[in-house]
Protein backbone atom coordinates (compact mmCIF):
# COMPACT_ATOMS: atom_id res chain seq x y z
CA UNK A 1 0.00 0.00 0.00
CA UNK A 2 3.09 2.10 1.11
CA UNK A 3 4.47 1.56 -2.41
CA UNK A 4 1.34 2.56 -4.68
CA UNK A 5 1.23 5.91 -2.65
CA UNK A 6 4.28 6.69 -2.89
CA UNK A 7 4.54 6.13 -7.01
CA UNK A 8 1.66 8.38 -7.35
CA UNK A 9 2.78 10.93 -5.20
CA UNK A 10 5.52 10.57 -7.82
CA UNK A 11 3.64 10.62 -10.84
CA UNK A 12 2.03 13.77 -9.26
CA UNK A 13 5.53 15.43 -9.45
CA UNK A 14 6.10 14.39 -12.87
CA UNK A 15 2.85 15.37 -14.48
CA UNK A 16 4.15 19.33 -14.11
CA UNK A 17 2.17 22.19 -16.18
CA UNK A 18 4.22 24.70 -18.02
CA UNK A 19 4.14 28.02 -16.05
CA UNK A 20 4.18 29.57 -19.73
CA UNK A 21 1.28 28.62 -22.24
CA UNK A 22 2.99 27.44 -24.75
CA UNK A 23 0.30 25.42 -26.93
CA UNK A 24 -0.18 28.30 -29.66
CA UNK A 25 3.64 27.87 -30.24
CA UNK A 26 4.14 23.85 -30.21
CA UNK A 27 0.63 24.15 -32.62
CA UNK A 28 1.76 26.49 -35.24
CA UNK A 29 5.45 25.23 -35.35
CA UNK A 30 4.08 21.58 -36.16
CA UNK A 31 1.66 23.29 -38.64
CA UNK A 32 4.71 24.99 -40.51
CA UNK A 33 6.56 21.83 -40.40
CA UNK A 34 3.68 20.51 -42.04
CA UNK A 35 3.53 23.07 -44.89
CA UNK A 36 7.13 21.89 -45.31
CA UNK A 37 7.15 18.65 -45.44
CA UNK A 38 4.66 18.82 -48.39
CA UNK A 39 8.32 19.14 -50.37
CA UNK A 40 10.83 19.18 -48.05
CA UNK A 41 12.09 15.94 -47.42
CA UNK A 42 14.02 14.06 -44.93
CA UNK A 43 15.21 17.64 -43.69
CA UNK A 44 13.72 17.38 -40.06
CA UNK A 45 16.56 18.93 -37.89
CA UNK A 46 17.02 21.61 -40.89
CA UNK A 47 13.29 22.75 -40.26
CA UNK A 48 14.18 22.62 -37.09
CA UNK A 49 17.08 24.77 -37.02
CA UNK A 50 15.23 27.47 -39.29
CA UNK A 51 12.00 27.46 -37.37
CA UNK A 52 14.71 28.21 -33.79
CA UNK A 53 16.33 31.05 -35.50
CA UNK A 54 12.97 32.38 -36.53
CA UNK A 55 11.93 32.42 -33.05
CA UNK A 56 15.12 33.77 -31.51
CA UNK A 57 15.35 36.74 -34.23
CA UNK A 58 18.67 35.40 -36.06
CA UNK A 59 20.31 35.15 -38.93
CA UNK A 60 20.61 31.99 -40.98
CA UNK A 61 24.01 30.74 -43.12
CA UNK A 62 22.79 27.55 -45.15
CA UNK A 63 25.78 25.81 -46.67
CA UNK A 64 25.28 22.62 -48.97
CA UNK A 65 26.12 21.62 -52.89
CA UNK A 66 23.87 22.32 -55.46
CA UNK A 67 20.57 20.73 -55.17
CA UNK A 68 19.95 19.87 -51.59
CA UNK A 69 17.31 22.35 -51.29
CA UNK A 70 18.88 25.22 -49.87
CA UNK A 71 17.39 28.10 -51.80
CA UNK A 72 13.69 26.20 -51.92
CA UNK A 73 13.56 25.94 -48.61
CA UNK A 74 14.21 29.45 -47.34
CA UNK A 75 11.09 30.46 -50.00
CA UNK A 76 8.48 27.75 -48.70
CA UNK A 77 9.66 28.67 -44.98
CA UNK A 78 8.70 32.39 -45.52
CA UNK A 79 5.45 31.03 -47.57
CA UNK A 80 3.93 29.73 -44.45
CA UNK A 81 4.02 32.98 -42.73
CA UNK A 82 1.71 35.84 -44.05
CA UNK A 83 4.90 38.61 -44.71
CA UNK A 84 7.20 40.20 -47.07
CA UNK A 85 9.76 38.27 -48.67
CA UNK A 86 12.34 39.35 -51.10
CA UNK A 87 15.69 37.08 -52.71
CA UNK A 88 18.86 38.90 -53.39
CA UNK A 89 21.32 36.86 -56.40
CA UNK A 90 24.37 38.44 -54.77
CA UNK A 91 27.45 38.36 -58.13
CA UNK A 92 30.92 39.79 -58.29
CA UNK A 93 29.87 43.23 -59.69
CA UNK A 94 26.85 43.52 -57.12
CA UNK A 95 27.13 46.93 -55.56
CA UNK A 96 26.06 47.70 -51.76
CA UNK A 97 23.87 50.33 -53.20
CA UNK A 98 21.67 47.09 -55.02
CA UNK A 99 21.20 46.00 -52.09
CA UNK A 100 20.72 48.96 -49.38
CA UNK A 101 18.78 51.03 -51.97
CA UNK A 102 19.97 54.74 -53.18
CA UNK A 103 18.83 58.34 -53.10
CA UNK A 104 17.51 59.57 -56.57
CA UNK A 105 16.70 63.44 -57.44
CA UNK A 106 12.71 63.88 -57.79
CA UNK A 107 12.52 65.99 -60.62
CA UNK A 108 9.04 67.58 -59.52
CA UNK A 109 10.63 68.28 -56.09
CA UNK A 110 14.15 68.88 -56.54
CA UNK A 111 14.69 67.38 -53.63
CA UNK A 112 16.26 63.91 -53.54
CA UNK A 113 14.04 60.93 -52.37
CA UNK A 114 15.25 57.72 -50.86
CA UNK A 115 14.48 54.16 -52.93
CA UNK A 116 15.05 51.54 -50.83
CA UNK A 117 16.58 48.40 -51.77
CA UNK A 118 15.46 44.60 -51.71
CA UNK A 119 17.03 44.28 -47.87
CA UNK A 120 14.12 46.37 -46.75
CA UNK A 121 11.62 43.35 -46.23
CA UNK A 122 10.62 40.97 -43.62
CA UNK A 123 11.87 37.56 -44.91
CA UNK A 124 15.33 38.23 -47.10
CA UNK A 125 16.81 35.55 -48.83
CA UNK A 126 20.54 35.94 -50.26
CA UNK A 127 21.39 33.42 -52.60
CA UNK A 128 25.16 32.64 -53.45
CA UNK A 129 26.23 34.82 -50.80
CA UNK A 130 30.07 34.43 -50.99
CA UNK A 131 29.83 35.69 -54.73
CA UNK A 132 30.11 39.56 -53.55
CA UNK A 133 33.33 41.62 -53.08
CA UNK A 134 33.88 43.01 -49.58
CA UNK A 135 32.20 46.09 -50.27
CA UNK A 136 28.94 44.26 -50.67
CA UNK A 137 29.35 42.19 -47.72
CA UNK A 138 30.13 45.47 -45.44
CA UNK A 139 26.40 46.82 -46.08
CA UNK A 140 25.55 43.79 -44.15
CA UNK A 141 26.95 44.47 -41.37
CA UNK A 142 25.10 47.15 -40.18
CA UNK A 143 21.47 45.75 -40.96
CA UNK A 144 21.95 42.11 -39.62
CA UNK A 145 22.99 43.49 -36.18
CA UNK A 146 21.04 46.68 -35.66
CA UNK A 147 18.06 46.27 -38.33
CA UNK A 148 18.51 49.68 -39.17
CA UNK A 149 20.57 51.10 -42.50
CA UNK A 150 22.40 54.33 -42.86
CA UNK A 151 21.98 55.84 -46.37
CA UNK A 152 23.91 59.51 -46.95
CA UNK A 153 23.74 60.40 -43.65
CA UNK A 154 19.96 59.14 -42.75
CA UNK A 155 19.31 55.93 -41.03
CA UNK A 156 16.23 53.95 -42.05
CA UNK A 157 15.10 50.96 -39.58
CA UNK A 158 14.06 47.62 -40.70
CA UNK A 159 10.44 46.51 -40.03
CA UNK A 160 9.48 43.37 -37.97
CA UNK A 161 10.08 40.49 -38.50
CA UNK A 162 13.57 40.30 -40.01
CA UNK A 163 15.78 38.04 -41.00
CA UNK A 164 18.18 37.29 -43.12
CA UNK A 165 18.80 33.62 -45.02
CA UNK A 166 22.12 33.48 -47.17
CA UNK A 167 23.52 30.30 -49.14
CA UNK A 168 26.62 29.17 -49.95
CA UNK A 169 28.20 26.41 -52.00
CA UNK A 170 31.32 24.61 -49.99
CA UNK A 171 32.74 23.02 -53.14
CA UNK A 172 32.83 25.72 -55.97
CA UNK A 173 35.54 28.55 -54.64
CA UNK A 174 36.52 30.17 -58.11
CA UNK A 175 34.67 33.90 -58.54
CA UNK A 176 33.91 33.92 -54.32
CA UNK A 177 34.98 35.95 -51.50
CA UNK A 178 35.15 34.62 -47.78
CA UNK A 179 33.08 36.09 -45.79
CA UNK A 180 34.72 38.40 -43.37
CA UNK A 181 34.38 37.21 -39.28
CA UNK A 182 32.83 40.16 -38.16
CA UNK A 183 29.83 39.23 -40.90
CA UNK A 184 29.86 35.27 -39.80
CA UNK A 185 29.51 36.43 -36.21
CA UNK A 186 26.32 38.48 -37.30
CA UNK A 187 24.98 34.64 -38.05
CA UNK A 188 22.79 32.92 -35.52
CA UNK A 189 23.37 29.44 -36.89
CA UNK A 190 25.45 27.81 -40.28
CA UNK A 191 23.81 25.41 -40.97
CA UNK A 192 24.96 22.64 -43.34
CA UNK A 193 22.75 20.44 -45.68
CA UNK A 194 23.85 17.01 -46.56
CA UNK A 195 22.99 14.54 -49.44
CA UNK A 196 19.45 12.66 -48.40
CA UNK A 197 19.55 9.45 -48.04
CA UNK A 198 18.25 6.00 -50.39
CA UNK A 199 15.04 6.22 -49.15
CA UNK A 200 14.17 9.81 -48.62
CA UNK A 201 15.87 10.35 -52.85
CA UNK A 202 12.95 7.68 -53.53
CA UNK A 203 10.28 9.58 -52.01
CA UNK A 204 11.60 13.17 -53.35
CA UNK A 205 11.60 11.72 -57.40
CA UNK A 206 7.87 10.31 -56.32
CA UNK A 207 6.79 14.10 -54.67
CA UNK A 208 7.96 15.78 -57.87
CA UNK A 209 6.51 12.89 -60.01
CA UNK A 210 3.15 13.56 -58.12
CA UNK A 211 3.28 17.86 -58.95
CA UNK A 212 3.80 17.03 -62.48
CA UNK A 213 5.18 20.44 -63.35
CA UNK A 214 3.50 22.32 -60.76
CA UNK A 215 5.42 24.95 -58.45
CA UNK A 216 5.81 23.72 -55.10
CA UNK A 217 5.19 27.26 -53.79
CA UNK A 218 1.72 26.60 -54.98
CA UNK A 219 1.54 23.53 -52.70
CA UNK A 220 2.07 25.69 -49.15
CA UNK A 221 -0.27 27.60 -47.44
CA UNK A 222 0.42 30.50 -44.90
CA UNK A 223 -0.23 29.58 -41.49
CA UNK A 224 1.18 32.23 -39.25
CA UNK A 225 0.91 36.12 -39.20
CA UNK A 226 3.32 38.67 -38.16
CA UNK A 227 1.40 39.56 -35.23
CA UNK A 228 1.38 35.63 -34.22
CA UNK A 229 4.86 35.64 -35.25
CA UNK A 230 6.15 38.31 -32.68
CA UNK A 231 3.86 37.21 -30.18
CA UNK A 232 5.62 33.73 -30.11
CA UNK A 233 9.06 35.27 -29.71
CA UNK A 234 8.09 37.26 -27.34
CA UNK A 235 6.92 34.05 -25.42
CA UNK A 236 10.42 32.22 -26.08
CA UNK A 237 12.44 35.51 -23.89
CA UNK A 238 10.31 34.57 -20.73
CA UNK A 239 11.71 30.97 -21.12
CA UNK A 240 13.49 30.05 -17.89
CA UNK A 241 16.92 28.97 -17.59
CA UNK A 242 18.38 28.52 -14.45
CA UNK A 243 21.66 30.00 -13.35
CA UNK A 244 23.82 26.76 -13.37
CA UNK A 245 22.30 26.12 -17.01
CA UNK A 246 23.69 29.69 -17.84
CA UNK A 247 27.06 28.68 -16.07
CA UNK A 248 27.62 25.65 -18.42
CA UNK A 249 27.10 27.25 -21.32
CA UNK A 250 29.67 30.48 -20.46
CA UNK A 251 32.36 27.26 -19.51
CA UNK A 252 31.74 25.71 -23.39
CA UNK A 253 32.17 28.99 -24.80
CA UNK A 254 34.97 30.02 -22.46
CA UNK A 255 36.82 26.40 -23.03
CA UNK A 256 37.24 27.26 -26.96
CA UNK A 257 39.42 30.55 -26.22
CA UNK A 258 42.47 28.42 -25.16
CA UNK A 259 41.78 25.37 -26.24
CA UNK A 260 45.07 23.59 -28.38
CA UNK A 261 43.74 22.79 -31.28
CA UNK A 262 42.24 26.15 -31.93
CA UNK A 263 43.21 29.12 -33.75
CA UNK A 264 40.41 31.58 -32.80
CA UNK A 265 37.74 31.10 -30.18
CA UNK A 266 34.35 32.10 -29.62
CA UNK A 267 33.11 35.54 -28.68
CA UNK A 268 30.32 36.73 -25.94
CA UNK A 269 28.08 37.03 -29.19
CA UNK A 270 27.95 32.88 -29.10
CA UNK A 271 27.09 32.99 -25.76
CA UNK A 272 24.15 35.01 -25.90
CA UNK A 273 23.25 32.80 -28.98
CA UNK A 274 23.28 29.60 -27.52
CA UNK A 275 21.43 31.06 -24.78
CA UNK A 276 18.56 32.80 -27.04
CA UNK A 277 18.60 29.68 -29.57
CA UNK A 278 18.19 27.20 -26.38
CA UNK A 279 15.11 28.98 -25.41
CA UNK A 280 13.56 28.55 -28.53
CA UNK A 281 14.20 24.95 -28.85
CA UNK A 282 13.10 24.09 -25.62
CA UNK A 283 9.87 25.96 -26.57
CA UNK A 284 9.41 24.10 -29.80
CA UNK A 285 9.70 21.18 -27.76
CA UNK A 286 6.74 22.60 -25.17
CA UNK A 287 9.05 23.01 -22.37
CA UNK A 288 9.15 26.36 -20.49
CA UNK A 289 12.69 25.34 -19.38
CA UNK A 290 15.81 25.08 -20.63
CA UNK A 291 17.70 21.51 -20.35
CA UNK A 292 21.24 20.77 -21.45
CA UNK A 293 20.62 18.86 -24.41
CA UNK A 294 18.59 21.54 -26.11
CA UNK A 295 22.19 23.60 -25.68
CA UNK A 296 23.99 20.61 -26.76
CA UNK A 297 21.31 20.85 -29.88
CA UNK A 298 22.42 24.45 -31.30
CA UNK A 299 25.70 24.49 -30.03
CA UNK A 300 27.46 23.19 -32.97
CA UNK A 301 25.24 25.13 -35.59
CA UNK A 302 25.85 28.30 -33.22
CA UNK A 303 29.72 27.47 -33.07
CA UNK A 304 31.22 25.84 -36.17
CA UNK A 305 31.20 29.34 -38.07
CA UNK A 306 32.76 31.37 -35.60
CA UNK A 307 35.52 29.34 -34.21
CA UNK A 308 39.02 28.80 -36.71
CA UNK A 309 41.18 25.74 -36.16
CA UNK A 310 44.83 26.09 -35.97
CA UNK A 311 46.72 25.47 -39.51
CA UNK A 312 48.32 22.05 -38.33
CA UNK A 313 44.89 20.79 -37.28
CA UNK A 314 43.51 21.61 -40.78
CA UNK A 315 45.93 20.00 -42.21
CA UNK A 316 45.57 16.63 -40.70
CA UNK A 317 41.63 16.75 -41.71
CA UNK A 318 40.33 18.06 -38.06
CA UNK A 319 36.90 19.75 -38.68
CA UNK A 320 35.24 22.34 -36.12
CA UNK A 321 32.69 20.21 -35.51
CA UNK A 322 35.06 17.72 -34.10
CA UNK A 323 36.82 19.71 -31.60
CA UNK A 324 33.06 21.54 -30.67
CA UNK A 325 32.58 17.21 -29.86
CA UNK A 326 35.77 17.13 -28.04
CA UNK A 327 34.63 20.65 -25.62
CA UNK A 328 30.72 19.19 -25.05
CA UNK A 329 32.31 15.89 -23.85
CA UNK A 330 35.14 17.71 -21.46
CA UNK A 331 32.70 20.07 -19.39
CA UNK A 332 30.75 18.71 -16.96
CA UNK A 333 26.63 18.19 -17.64
CA UNK A 334 24.85 20.66 -14.75
CA UNK A 335 22.43 18.19 -12.44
Amino acid sequence: MDNQENTSEENKELNFENRIDLSKLKTAVSQIKAELSKIIIGQEEFMDLLLVALLSDGHVLIEGVPGVAKTITAKLLSKTIKTDFSRIQFTPDLMPSDVLGTSVLNMKTSEFEFKSGPIFSNMVLIDEINRAPAKTQAALFEVMEERQATVDGHTYKMGQPFMVIGTQNPVEQEGTYALPEAQLDRFLFKITVDYPSLKDEIKIIQTHHDRKGKLPQSYIDAVMTEKELLDYKSKVQDIIVEEKVMKYIAEIIHKTRNHPHLFLGASPRASISVLNSSKAYAAINGRDFVIPEDIKKVLFPVLRHRIILTPEREMEGATTDKVIDMIVQSVEIPR
